[in-house]
């Protein structure tokens, strides 16, 4: 009794412990290194920024791993409110942790590209800027799309399937569906070419810090 008691509460805890941490390596990682403006402005930036580009991308892996972690104690913790509902949404997760990881690859390949550039004195319009336009915009800023829309349509189940639990108060769910709705049409929107507000998901960070320290 005493063992299973402690089990039962292992995992929320570790549950709640990842969704933090998620939190704060997500924060981390647009912090260290925001990039914008043209292609040229983006290579150079990175050629002057290389650690903190690196340790972004770290961190991002880092965030990919606390998203399987995440999905799999979802699953242990959800699954007797609807199996096949907590199994795709895993998926999703899963889905999403790999979006994210791909979309990395192309931000690691724009650093030896920004050095390069550099070295050839930054030149106006050359394969440098068609190369860096392909691996920011084509596999970079598509992936981390990618990994919203799969985070949001997952998000739904798993704030569905804890609104049918009860294990944490339902106005939180409600908050977390509501949130993950939301952010889902902003980055649908998003993905086909418009300019959404970044407000459209900022709710999700406040559910998230609630049901981490829940």
């Amino acid at each position: 009794m005493n063992t299973n008691s402690k089990t039962g509460k292992g995992i929320p805890r570790l549950l709640g412990a990842m969704f933090l941490a998620v939190i704060v390596t997500s924060l981390l990682m647009g912090i260290l290194l925001s990039l914008s403006g043209s292609t040229s402005e983006i290579l150079t930036k990175i050629s002057n920024n290389l650690l903190p580009m690196r340790l972004s991308i770290l961190l991002a892996l880092f965030t990919s791993i606390g998203v399987i972690i995440m999905a799999g104690l979802l699953y242990t913790v959800l699954k007797k409110q609807s199996k096949p509902i907590a199994l795709i949404a895993f998926g999703l997760w899963l889905a999403e942790a790999l979006a994210l990881a791909i979309s990395k690859l192309g931000t690691l390949a724009l650093i030896p590209l920004s050095q390069q550039f550099v070295e050839a004195g930054s030149p106006g319009s050359s394969f440098y800027q068609t190369l860096g336009n392909f691996l920011y915009y084509g596999i970079d800023k598509t992936g981390m799309a990618l990994h919203m829309i799969f985070y949001c349509v997952g998000g739904l189940l798993w704030y569905y399937l804890f609104f049918k639990s009860r294990y944490i108060p339902r106005v939180i769910s409600l908050f977390g569906v509501a949130a993950a709705a939301a952010a889902l049409v902003g980055n649908v929107i998003s993905f086909f070419g418009y300019s959404v507000p970044i407000y459209v998901s900022i709710p999700l960070l406040p559910f998230e810090l609630a049901i981490g320290l829940w």
